[in-house]
Parts: structure tokens; C-alpha cells; sequence
């Protein structure tokens, strides 16, 4: 029996139409329009519409995986998850005014970290948005790139807020 390479389209019998994502040797993974990832068995039944030979682990699920996060998270306005430095968790974030007859203000430091990963994220639309516009010239996108930079370096004060690094805020770096 010859495999079928990674990127071959079938028809399955009870999933429909789908692209093989992943092959051992095993079995296949395969996305099916209707019904997502499923894995299927070598010998199982199914009509091979287009096959792709010599793809076999070329290509893992994880990487198709991998890569889709990467588009969605470039293209999508949807908040990713940047977990809070555990020092944080369950803490409050008190705001105390100068005039003493005035009262604290107590928010839960999870609830502002909220906002602030919100804020964060918004900006990285806005900036994909210059990035991808056809009506701005580069000039004006370079502007832009740069004004959004000095943003972010106006908010590394909360990176201490963030559990990962990767998450930080980062500005221009100093030479």
C-alpha cells in the first residue's frame, strides 16, 4: 500500500472532504472541512481526490498548528492569553490620592492586568492595520511604526506584571 504525503486531498465516507496534515505509520491526520482534525487509519475508505507522494513527516500537525496560531494571532483582533507573574495572582492594585480626606481606590491586580494585555493586543492590531493599509504611503507607515514603538516603551513599567517575557513590553532599545 503507498502512504499518502502530507497535503493529499480525500473524500472520506462518513467526514468528507479534507486535507491529510499529518501521516505515521499508523494512521493519517486529516482536516475535514465539516468536521475538523480527525485521524483515520491507513486501510480505512476513503477516495483519493488529489495525492501528494514523498511529503510523509515533512509536515507535523504541531507545525500546522504552530502556524496557524502564528496567522491568527498576526490577523485577528482576539486577546491571546499572557498568564500573570504568579508574585500577582490574587493581589490589589491600591490607588491612594494625595489628600488624605479622599478614599483609596482598591482594583483586583488581575482585573488591570486584564486591561492592560487588552491595551497591549489593540495596539498590535492597530499596528498590522498600518502595516497591511493600501492607502498609506511607506513614509507615513514608518511614522506611524515608530510613534506605536514609543507607546510600548511608554508601558514596560507593567512588564513586571507579565509571567513571560516574551509578553513584555519593548520600546526602542537603547545602543
Amino acid at each position: 500500500m503507498k502512504l499518502l504525503g502530507i497535503g493529499s486531498r480525500i473524500n472520506h465516507t462518513n467526514y468528507g472532504f479534507g486535507v491529510v496534515t499529518n501521516v505515521d505509520n499508523k494512521q493519517y491526520w486529516v482536516t475535514f472541512q465539516e468536521n475538523g482534525l480527525e485521524t483515520i487509519p491507513l486501510n480505512d475508505e476513503f477516495e483519493t481526490i488529489e495525492a501528494v507522494e514523498n511529503e510523509v513527516d515533512s509536515v507535523s500537525f504541531m507545525d500546522v498548528e504552530s502556524s496557524l496560531k502564528k496567522i491568527l494571532r498576526q490577523w485577528s483582533d482576539v486577546t491571546e492569553i499572557a498568564p500573570i507573574a504568579d508574585k500577582w495572582k490574587k493581589g490589589t492594585l491600591i490607588m491612594q490620592p494625595a489628600d488624605s480626606s479622599l478614599s483609596n481606590k482598591e482594583i483586583p491586580i488581575d482585573t488591570f492586568f486584564h486591561k492592560i494585555v487588552m491595551v497591549r493586543d489593540r495596539i498590535r492590531v492597530m499596528e498590522q492595520k498600518i502595516n497591511s493599509s493600501k492607502t498609506l504611503d511607506d513614509q507615513d507607515k514608518i511614522d506611524l511604526q515608530q510613534y506605536i514603538t514609543r507607546i510600548y516603551g511608554s508601558l514596560t513599567t507593567f512588564n513586571v506584571l507579565f509571567k513571560v517575557k516574551s509578553d513584555h513590553f519593548t520600546g526602542v532599545k537603547s545602543k
